[in-house]
């Protein structure tokens, strides 16, 4: 499995229903004020590259690893600025 994180703020309801519909399972990680809303959306390694098309297509920086990464690797990255594509 691919685990990519995204931005709520950066999507668009359009967006979020598209990738929605390619991924395996969608979760919304909620956290406070100074901290944005993610996204992160489960995808089968043999749907990788059509999702990674999608995002690109759709212009989306996004996140991606392979193992799914805790609440504290996700505010961890969010301190750091991330590994944005």
């Amino acid at each position: 499995m691919w685990y990519f994180t995204i931005r709520q703020n950066d999507l668009s309801n359009d967006q979020y229903q598209l990738l929605q519909k390619k991924a395996s399972l969608t979760e919304v990680e909620i956290f406070n004020e100074p901290y944005e809303n993610l996204c992160l959306f489960e995808v089968e390694g043999s749907h990788y590259p059509q999702f990674v098309d999608a995002l690109d297509l759709e212009g989306l920086a996004y996140e991606v690893v392979s193992e799914r990464p805790s609440r504290k690797q996700l505010m961890d990255s969010m301190r750091s600025g991330g590994n944005r594509r």
